[in-house]
């Protein structure tokens, strides 16, 4: 099976694809790519240092030795993790260490069986989509030569200085001590419950906030690979144990990272999941009314359009971008981006790496609530009478065979409604699958993943009945598409 790179890096079920003989390929790749001159070699950076970390995920940390190996055996010097680290920290460490690149073994919010790995380039964020077709042209130039890859003992390299261990939470904890107002948070210490699931995000947001006076209950931060039977997504279906902590009064809301913490979610004191819909809209609203930042918001197309609304009523620039925190970091590198997000829990804002990081968006999280002296359900209800309501859902659909997602663009526009659920559809975007956009903000989007073989129907309604009569609609033409 040939080995591809999708919206974030190559996955692959363990031992099946994802092999230490696969990885050791795909590694040379990466070396060969990084030493090219197609590389992107910015002043200052040293182009023979590549960042390494993994997460929690079976032989993670081995296979995060085995690419080292192979990085020494090409002549890099390489910074690796000395334990499971968040992949925004790897990407910072890459970025404050002036590394020519960084790779973290990790497959996210993958089901357990997974593995992966994630290209970092320079700039702290995902690799560019020409480095990364740039590494699969040379896995497929090293297959034809049959040239196999460059192997160093791992303690010889560690001798000779090109395997270096390192702390990435050290510089990565005060750079976001620059971000977030630990006084504020001081001044009104919280009591909350964070939610690792089995993550690399465990113990993070505890370490960072010790010494103000908060009493955070982490749950599910030991270590175990197979991430309790579950996904460690932050969605509802997977926060039961979270819900079950905060009802139980281990904390007044709960906030949760994902498999490598790169993505966030909340829970309020009701045991109601705080989506990152809303948790960008809050932020939004906090770094501007609060703050007084500006600058550019880009969100993606499965993102609530609530972050439309308060944009457009403090004059703020909005871009619409693909689903993909890469393309998000495309606008945060080029111009003055007050903050950037998308759905599935990705978000970051001015002053921080172009990467979704979920313990920083949950030390946000924790700052706004102790400076509004409301609890998070309040918080949100005023959200919703402010900008909205918007309810949303999204519906996973598993298929046995890969959808063309070309062909299914040109389907759906050509099969168009006129309307859905009594409302017109006023426009209809193909910028990532199609979405069908509603005469009240509704709106409707199908498109196939990049990372799995699932079509996904996303659904955002100003009341339950038109979410439910768009996944309705979404479902019934996304089954015919496939």
């Amino acid at each position: 099976m040939p080995i591809h790179f999708g919206t974030d890096g190559w996955r692959a079920v363990i031992s099946d694809s994802f092999t230490f003989d696969n990885l050791r390929i795909v590694t040379q790749a990466i070396a060969d790519a990084v030493a090219s001159d197609h590389w992107n070699k910015s002043a200052g950076v040293d182009t023979k240092k590549i960042v390494v970390g993994y997460d929690t995920r079976f032989l993670s940390d081995r296979f995060a030795g085995e690419v080292s190996r192979v990085l020494a055996a090409n002549g890099f010097n390489v910074l690796l993790a000395q334990a499971d680290s968040p992949t925004p920290a790897i990407s910072f460490a890459v970025k404050n260490n002036n590394a020519i690149a960084g790779v973290m073994i990790t497959a996210s919010h993958n089901a357990p069986r997974y593995n992966g790995l994630k290209l970092k380039g320079a700039f702290g964020g995902s690799a560019l989509p020409e480095q990364c077709r740039r590494v699969e042209v040379y896995i497929n130039d090293n297959e034809e030569q049959a040239r196999g890859p460059n192997l160093m003992d791992f303690k010889k390299a560690r001798d000779a200085g090109l395997i270096q261990k390192f702390n990435p939470l050290t510089a990565y904890f005060e750079h976001m001590r620059k971000l977030i107002n630990t006084d504020l948070i001081a001044d009104n210490p919280q009591r909350f419950v964070v939610d690792a699931m089995y993550g690399s995000g465990r113990g993070v947001i505890k370490s960072f906030l010790q010494g103000t006076g908060c009493d955070i209950a982490e749950i599910r931060g030991e270590m175990n690979p197979g991430f309790g039977g579950v996904h460690p997504e932050p969605i509802a279906k997977y926060l039961g144990p979270l819900a079950s902590a905060v009802s139980s009064g281990m904390g007044n809301f709960g906030v949760v990272t994902d498999g490598d913490a790169d993505r966030i979610g909340a829970m309020d004191e009701r045991g109601n999941f705080v989506d990152p819909h809303k948790i960008m809209a809050l932020s939004l609203k906090y770094l501007v009314e609060s703050r007084g930042w500006t600058g550019a918001v880009v969100r993606t197309v499965s993102t609530t359009r609530m972050i439309d609304r308060l944009a457009k009523r403090y004059g703020l620039k909005l871009y619409e971008t693909p689903v993909g925190f890469n393309h998000i970091a495309d606008y945060m590198m080029k111009e003055d981006v007050l903050i950037g997000g998308e759905e599935s829990g990705g978000i970051s804002f001015k002053g921080h790496i172009p990467e979704g990081d979920g313990p920083i968006m949950g030390l946000l999280l924790v700052e706004m609530i102790a400076a509004s002296k409301k609890s998070l359900f309040e918080m949100v209800d005023d959200l919703l009478a402010d900008v909205g309501p918007a309810l949303y859902e999204r519906v996973d659909l598993r298929l046995s065979r890969p959808v063309a997602k070309a062909e299914m663009t040109e389907f759906l526009t050509k099969k168009a409604p006129s309307e859905i659920g009594g409302q017109k559809v006023e426009e209809i975007s193909q910028r990532d699958g199609v979405k069908y956009i509603m005469g009240d903000d509704s709106w409707l989007l199908i498109r196939p993943s990049g990372t799995e073989p699932v079509l996904r129907v996303y659904a955002e309604g100003r009341n339950m009945e038109m979410v439910k009569a768009l996944i309705a609609y979404g479902k019934t033409v996304a089954e015919s598409v496939v």
